[in-house]
């Protein structure tokens, strides 16, 4: 199974970027993204199960990103609007694993990630 995540960048606070995963080798029910700071732990941002009919955000991004899912293409996207500073950090694709009671939990693989950077 490989993971290939695009469409980090660099951008202004207030902007917006479209985070893109392609899974290849094999499809799976759930699919997400997390994120990681510099200097800090890796962090949940959002993951979407199979039909799309179940989504969860953490807190500090509800409202401003948008997780979606092209099964035909095996492909996650997280649509990321009204960005601020704090947005900065590498993010990370991850498919597989459970979604239950508002937790991503016990993900099969996870991609290289990709750099988001806001500037302010």
């Amino acid at each position: 199974v490989q993971l290939q995540a695009s469409g980090g960048g660099l951008v202004q606070a207030g902007g917006s970027l479209r985070l893109s995963c392609a899974a290849s080798g094999r499809t799976f029910s759930n699919m997400g993204w997390f994120r990681q700071a510099p200097g800090k732990e890796r962090e949940f941002v959002a993951a979407i199960n199979w039909s799309g009919g179940s989504t969860y955000y953490t807190d500090s991004v509800k409202g401003r990103f948008t997780i979606s899912r092209d099964n035909a293409k095996n492909t996650v996207y997280l649509q990321m609007n009204s960005l601020k500073p704090e947005d900065t950090a590498v993010y990370y694709c991850a498919v597989g694993g459970s979604m239950r009671s508002g937790y991503y939990y016990g993900m099969d693989y996870w991609g290289k990630g990709t750099l988001v950077t806001v500037s302010s």
